[in-house]
């Protein structure tokens, strides 16, 4: 014996038939909540900061690297 039981209805039916609560609030405010963080941080993402954190020590970060890597294929030891 097989009985199928089809039920159409919405997920908002389906929840309150269920008994689950209503996440659409909750979901709404985590969203506005996430909207708002991006945009406090798209500051920090023009070219001219990502360069300054990324390169703290601008050109003399570039020459310590430079040595170190010269330094490394002369087979000399890292100044300390």
């Amino acid at each position: 014996m097989k009985i199928n039981i089809e039920i159409d209805c919405t997920p908002a039916e389906a929840r309150s038939f269920l008994g689950l609560p209503d996440v659409a609030p909750m979901q709404e405010a985590m969203m506005a909540e996430v909207e708002e963080r991006m945009k406090a941080n798209l500051s920090a993402m023009d070219p001219e900061t990502l360069v300054k954190t990324w390169l703290p020590a601008g050109v003399q970060g570039w020459e310590q690297l430079q040595k170190a890597f010269w330094g490394q294929m002369a087979g000399e030891k890292p100044e300390e």
